[in-house]
């Protein structure tokens, strides 16, 4: 290709949307030696492309986008001021290159079973949609050369076509571009069928859309005379469409009544029967071809009138009747058309569906730039992610999915076995949140089963109810004393990082209505009830039980003041007097807590269950004073202690886990046991109160390989 060649472009029609400043910055772009060399299309593919994107109606910064795409060394050619100037179009161009994997992923695919999750992926990637007007019309101008192309090139380029481009223009309703791309996929991947229709067909597809306008014309001067206002479209059955229909009811061609169609959309139900009875009275109709979906409507809800006539030259003719309202509901609505013409694809999910409905709105409403602008930053917003299997294969999650929910949405004894994961190569943590895009790869062990902290909510390992319940599922066809025994040992490990161990569950029984300690364990085992849940009510029950005991001051009574909340502690009947946290037990906010009154340093905080404090209460019990927490906010140190297998990357996992809650580490300590495969590791951390504690904890204990962490 020259420079000319590429030049003589910058005279096509699509580019009068284009501002004059941007048009003559790309003349001088294009005399600027070197532009056409690495162009990713032949100038007659890319005069192709920018005549149906002015069929579109596209605007300047898509034509912009589609040529800075087509030839790679135009944006540094047209400087930096150019790029501040036109900022959407470079949007447009980084939204064109993130849909190029698309393509890259269609062709590592075997077979089309992944196709459905492909286009979604695409339009999830896709954040502005003149984008796929871009795509559909690349894709459209390369099948119209494509007989030129190698065999095999031009066979996945038609493959490509058939999976990904032709639905997606079905679905968004881009009429004028998904027939011709259908019809020459079937062309290059069935030419011998692809002949045979068409040698079938008593005229070419231009005189059968000569003979649909003079129906049209017929229709509206019959309807006009009637009174009946009517809108009147129509269209010539394509060579893939008519193919499609003849496999559906396994019936020649002769039998098919709709190679021509027309659609006439009136304001009324009482409209749609006159304007029938003005069709039979123009042309004689085919007794056996005449539904009245308005008075019994399909199951989705589909209503119109359909019949076949013998229209003018003695051509059979399909005609649709239907108000207004019932063909937006055909179209945007349940009854979408796609949903029942793509045969082989998954069912769509009702959020998808009132995606794409907004798309194909958007589409209709493309000449008023403000909506355009404001609807892509405020209802674009998918609410799935689709992330990648290492072979390419796209797996649709909710927001929020883990490493964990793809192995089970892969299959469930994969997530079962599941003990590892890589994103984009990268080992991450199973609590990893997914974005789409990103390509999952799953460690598994030869053999092993789910973790029961995989169902602790705030451990964060499963965002899919459907996961969480294929953990249910396997816990519970295990037997009773067997759940039991697992229950127990996880409620004790999370009452011990309390300093609750041996504390009685009545409280928890109680607030959970359960009849014995074993059945609250085997609540715990399933995951029906976390472990911090029954921990909570244990330490609220003992702060309760705490709060009354009376203590008489050993000082003179002080006249009672307001309370001061401004420090971290208030003692009761005591003003103005120095408070500080025992190091011995480390309380937290929201835990129980009782003073004690030494000699000169002030009242020391302890818990109540602390044996430092058990042993001065026994000496001095006239010490004991009532406090309480005061104003929150700040920040406490705790000691942790962990005990794991020394392996690699533990200390990585650790901290990583820590700053990932928003927890700072302010000393951490290692030390080998004497058996050298086990490691101590003791930590200070700084927690705002005993939640967050007690939610990092169990995320410790979770790391592989760790054996126990705990308040030290």
């Amino acid at each position: 290709m020259t420079a000319t060649e590429a030049k003589a472009l910058l005279a096509e029609p699509a580019l009068g949307v284009v501002p004059a400043d941007a048009r003559d910055a790309l003349a001088r772009a294009f005399d600027a030696p070197g532009v056409e060399e690495g162009a990713r299309d032949a100038p007659p593919v890319v005069a192709d492309m920018l005549d149906s994107l002015a069929r579109l109606g596209a605007d300047g910064d898509t034509v912009l986008a589609t040529l800075l795409r087509q030839y790679p060394s135009l944006p540094a050619k047209l400087g930096k001021d150019f790029q501040d100037a036109h900022p959407a179009v470079f949007g447009l161009l980084e939204g064109q290159q993130a849909a190029a994997q698309v393509r890259e992923l269609h062709a590592q695919q075997a077979n089309r079973a992944g196709s459905e999750g492909l286009r979604r992926l695409l339009l999830a990637i896709v954040r502005d949609l003149r984008v796929v007007s871009i795509l559909l019309a690349r894709q459209l101008a390369r099948m119209r050369h494509a007989a030129a192309l190698p065999e095999a090139e031009r066979r996945a380029l038609a493959l490509l076509t058939r999976d990904i481009h032709a639905p997606l223009a079905n679905r968004l309703g881009i009429w004028q571009l998904k027939w011709e791309l259908e019809d020459l996929a079937f062309r290059y991947l069935e030419p011998d069928t692809y002949k045979q229709i068409a040698r079938l067909l008593d005229e070419k597809r231009g005189a059968r859309e000569r003979y649909i306008e003079s129906v049209k014309q017929i229709l509206r001067e019959a309807m006009a005379a009637q009174g009946i206002e009517a809108d009147i479209a129509g269209r010539p059955k394509h060579i893939f469409s008519i193919w499609k229909k003849m496999q559906r009811k396994d019936a020649p061609i002769s039998e098919l009544y709709d190679l021509r169609a027309v659609r006439i959309l009136v304001g009324d139900v009482a409209a749609c029967y006159a304007a029938l009875g003005i069709v039979h009275a123009q042309w004689a109709p085919v007794p056996s071809e005449f539904d009245d979906y308005i008075a019994r409507p399909k199951r989705n809800d589909y209503r119109s009138l359909h019949t076949a006539v013998i229209g003018p030259e003695g051509k059979t003719l399909e005609v649709q009747i239907r108000t207004q309202e019932m063909h937006r509901a055909a179209e945007l609505g349940v009854a979408a058309h796609w949903k029942y013409k793509e045969s082989g694809s998954q069912a769509a999910d009702a959020a998808f569906d009132r995606k794409i409905a907004w798309m194909r709105t958007l589409l209709e409403a493309r000449d008023d730039e403000s909506l355009l602008a404001g609807a892509l930053d405020s209802e674009l917003v998918e609410d799935r992610v689709y992330v990648l299997t290492p072979k390419g294969e796209v797996v649709d999650l909710p927001v929020g999915a883990t490493p964990l929910d793809f192995a089970y949405q892969v299959h469930t004894e994969i997530g079962h076995r599941c003990r590892g994961a890589k994103v984009d190569g990268r080992i991450v943590p199973l609590d990893h949140t997914l974005a789409t895009g990103d390509r999952v790869e799953i460690m598994t062990a030869r053999t092993g089963e789910p973790r029961r902290d995989w169902l602790i909510e705030s451990n964060g390992f499963l965002a899919s109810s459907r996961s969480r319940q294929k953990v249910r599922t396997w816990f519970h066809k295990l037997d009773r004393a067997r759940n039991e025994q697992a229950g127990k040992d996880m409620l004790d490990r999370e009452l011990r990082r309390l300093g609750l161990l041996g504390a009685d569950l009545a409280p928890a029984r109680e607030r959970f209505s359960v009849a014995q300690d074993s059945d609250l364990h085997i609540q715990v085992a399933l995951g029906d009830l976390g472990p911090h849940q029954v921990g909570r009510v244990l330490l609220e029950h003992e702060r309760a039980e705490a709060a009354p005991r009376p203590a008489p001051p050993p000082v003179p009574a002080a006249p009672r003041r307001p309370r001061e909340r401004s420090s971290e502690f208030t003692v009761e009947g005591v003003g103005n007097v120095l408070t500080q946290m025992a190091r011995c037990c480390q309380p937290l906010p929201g835990e129980p807590i009782v003073g004690y009154l030494t000699r000169g340093r002030g009242v020391s905080v302890h818990r109540p269950g602390c044996a430092t404090f058990a042993r001065l209460a026994a000496s001095h019990p006239q010490r004991v004073l009532p406090v309480e927490w005061g104003r929150a906010g700040s920040m406490h140190e705790i000691d942790v202690e962990m005990r794991a297998i020394d392996r690699k990357w533990l200390l990585k996992d650790v901290t990583n886990l820590v700053a990932q809650d928003n927890v700072n580490v302010s000393s951490m300590r290692s030390e080998h046991e004497r058996d050298g495969a086990h490691v101590r590791l003791h930590l200070r951390l700084k927690v705002v109160d005993f939640g967050q504690l007690s939610t990092v904890l169990g995320k410790l204990a979770a790391l592989p390989g760790v054996e126990h962490a705990r308040r030290a």
